[in-house]
């Protein structure tokens, strides 16, 4: 149930963020949006088996990138001003893989490793 909170939360984020990005005042949602990707990363991925994500991820933060959807008449650029958004989470999902799994390998195992 959290795990459809947070995705969810974070679609409803993205596109207000990438259809209206000065609405909410102080810049919050792109915080907003970071944390939720962190937290998502944090509760609901296996950092140890994170192959899965880590390419959708990339190929998501790819297709932003290129601006893709922008080749979309009329409703391309509001598009992929979604999914940079959407790529933000991902990659705040990234960073904590990366954050768990550094703290796996630096902190000594409870089995005796």
């Amino acid at each position: 149930m959290a795990t459809r909170i947070i995705v969810g939360l974070t679609v409803i984020a993205a596109i207000v963020q990438g259809l209206w990005p000065g609405i909410v005042p102080e810049n919050i949602l792109p915080l907003a949006i970071v944390v939720l990707g962190l937290v998502y990363g944090v509760m609901c991925l296996d950092a140890e088996d994170a192959t899965a994500y880590l390419a959708v991820a990339i190929a998501v933060g790819g297709a932003a990138a290129t601006d893709v959807l922008g080749n979309i008449h009329f409703i391309g650029g509001f598009l992929d001003a979604i999914l940079d958004q959407i790529s933000v989470a991902l990659f705040g999902g990234v960073v904590s893989v990366l954050a768990i799994r550094t703290w796996n390998r630096v902190m000594p195992s409870s089995d005796g490793d």
